[in-house]
């Protein structure tokens, strides 16, 4: 029966004919499989859902189709493929696939290539903010007069890197934590992040001869802040960077790369061997150790109010899952890392006008859930106003081109085919250049050379958004740049590296000339990538009021906070970010369960 199942199901993605026509028939998911197999064959014996994860379903979905990589197998493309997922941790096949109703390909809530999938609906995103949801009293009080569905020492709230760096570290501090999470799938903003991880005066760099110095960090940090950081947050964020690093290759990252990302004065971006994407690495890493540690980790649950005691303390967390509805957890202490709102254009915009209906990178959950629970439960904020735009966001695909491409040496031109900035300066100096542009795009451009330094950019030839040619007029044609042009420009800049001294634009690294194999361009655009402001913490991860006081057994990690980056984060200060104050949440966190 399993092998008759997974023919059907393969024969469906394929589109083999002989199974087609009975695919057509039906409306969805579930009618298709009704033909060929009984409920139980999705459903538990009882035809109750197992739980917001959908962990049973899901593994029936593996027992007829196969594991991800086996789908990826049989579903390959010329270009792209859904199943060859960047996602890590255990991806749901109902993330994409429901069963009742019309399904949605989760990639289209960030990409914009075609997907062919059976019994599908446009992406959309439906849900009430945390502010409506908080004037809705009915069923949250209905909830609350019951008792705790869960009681744990800590709560944490999101699954990025900061979330997950906080579960691990308070269950390693002696905590008993359950972790929440309202997508389907992990990894928060940090799944996407490809550049590096910036640390200083680390083990990797020693190795490669590279001096940095935690004061050099601090000024490179502030000054891409415009000064406008937390001295004392800056401070935990670059005294804790190389400990940081430690912790993670300690619970088996490779973070042996190191190269250079935007305002930064050395190398010290950190990353796996070859240049692969840190993001997913890490969140994998972190993964990989929170199931060693038996962490609950509930998909699909969205955290909604922080519960406090008649005094004011933390006493749980109201949550809300996507199929069990409103529940509470009993805790001495949550950790607030739901990530920044740069997926929200509409608070964004009001924010800084400018950046209206501006495309983000930021995967769908990032809308400020967090920021809107934390200011319910008496937060204050910092720095909402600061907005960072990536300058590179491919304009084919929706795919972010990380900090690296260009870090590792390639130029950026206009259709014109000239250069025009600094290539690796601040984001948001490379945005406004990049918007003063013919179209208001640029290219990347580089080489074999480059190619072979970063074996990410494989992943973007992968997707079909980097034509190639032989020669940079074939290329010029393909993009509608001024080919003569262009190969003047790169003619101009390789003699630049060869001279050591980039006269025109002023460009710190030269990593590399331009003349090896075949050349390739990527079209990109700004997009609104990072958002700097959030809940205001103190250097323990404490959050505070409006009068600086702790909220007790309040904590909070990553993007949802505030106050770390200033006006302008730089490249590579992200994951370091969300691993050290996430961690720290976590420790925090335990230690003042313990005293409760």
């Amino acid at each position: 029966m399993k092998n008759f199942k997974k023919a059907v199901c393969i024969a469906t993605l394929l589109g083999s004919t002989g199974f087609m026509a009975s695919a057509i028939a039906a409306d969805n998911l579930a009618e298709f499989h009704g033909e060929n197999q009984e409920c139980d064959s999705c459903h538990m014996p009882d035809g109750e859902l197992s739980n917001d994860s959908l962990t049973f379903e899901n593994a029936q979905c593996v027992s007829c189709h196969g594991t991800l990589e086996e789908v990826a197998e049989e579903t390959k493309h010329e270009h792209y493929n859904a199943h060859d997922s960047h996602f890590p941790g255990e991806v749901a096949c109902t993330s994409c696939h429901s069963a009742h109703e019309k399904s949605m390909v989760y990639c289209d809530s960030c990409h914009s290539f075609d997907f062919d999938m059976p019994y599908t609906k446009k992406w959309e995103r439906n849900e009430p903010s945390i502010k409506e949801m908080l004037k809705d009293k009915s069923e949250r009080q209905a909830a609350l007069a019951a008792a705790p569905r869960d009681t744990v020492d800590v709560v944490i709230v999101g699954s990025g890197g900061a979330g997950f760096s906080a579960a691990v570290s308070a269950v390693d501090n002696g905590a008993k934590v359950i972790l929440v999470e309202k997508e389907p799938v992990i990894g928060g903003n940090a799944k996407l992040a490809a550049g590096g991880m910036n640390a200083a005066w680390t083990d990797q760099q020693k190795a490669k001869g590279i001096k940095d110095s935690v004061e050099l960090m601090v000024k490179d940090t502030m000054k891409g802040g415009r000064d406008l950081n937390d001295p004392a947050l800056v401070e935990v964020l670059t005294s804790h960077s190389k400990a940081s690093v430690d912790w993670l290759t300690g619970m088996g990252a490779d973070l042996n790369d190191v190269g250079r990302m935007g305002g930064a004065s050395v190398n010290r971006s950190h990353r796996p061997t070859g240049g692969a994407g840190v993001g997913a690495h890490v969140i994998q890493v972190l993964f990989d150790n929170a199931v060693k540690r038996d962490i609950d980790m509930r998909m699909n649950t969205r955290g909604i109010e922080i519960l406090k005691d008649d005094e004011g303390n933390v006493k749980g967390l109201l949550v809300k899952g996507m199929y069990k509805g409103y529940y509470w957890i009993k805790a001495d202490a949550v950790v607030l890392a739901t990530g920044g709102f740069a997926k929200n254009n509409e608070r964004v915009a009001k924010l800084d006008p400018k950046l209206k209906g501006f495309i983000s990178t930021n995967q769908p959950g990032a809308t400020g859930d967090g920021i809107d629970v934390a200011e319910n439960a008496g937060a204050a904020t910092v720095d909402l106003q600061y907005i960072q735009a990536h300058p590179t966001l491919s304009v084919k695909g929706g795919v972010m081109v990380t900090e690296a491409v260009r870090g590792n040496g390639a130029i950026l031109v206009n259709r014109e085919g000239k250069r025009f900035v600094n290539e690796i300066t601040t984001r948001d100096k490379a945005s406004a250049a990049i918007l003063n542009q013919t179209g208001k795009s640029a290219f990347l451009i580089f080489d074999d050379s480059v190619r072979k330094s970063l074996s990410k950019i494989d992943k973007y030839i992968g997707l079909g958004v980097v034509p190639s040619a032989d020669s940079l007029v074939k290329l010029g044609k393909l993009e509608s740049i001024d080919g003569k042009a262009l190969t003047e420009t790169v003619a101009r800049y390789n003699t630049l590296v060869t001279s050591g001294k980039d006269t025109d634009f002023a460009r710190p690294n030269l990593p590399r000339a331009l003349n090896e194999g075949n050349y390739y361009a990527i079209e990109v655009t700004p997009g609104v990538h990072h958002t700097m402001g959030g809940v205001m913490i103190d250097s323990k991860s404490e959050i505070m009021d409006a009068k600086k006081q702790v909220i007790p057994g309040l904590y909070g990690a990553g993007e949802v906070t505030g106050g770390v980056h200033g006006a302008n984060r730089l490249g590579g200060n992200a994951i370091s970010d969300i691993v050290t104050f996430g961690r720290m949440a976590g420790e925090n966190a335990a230690i003042y369960s313990k005293k409760n």
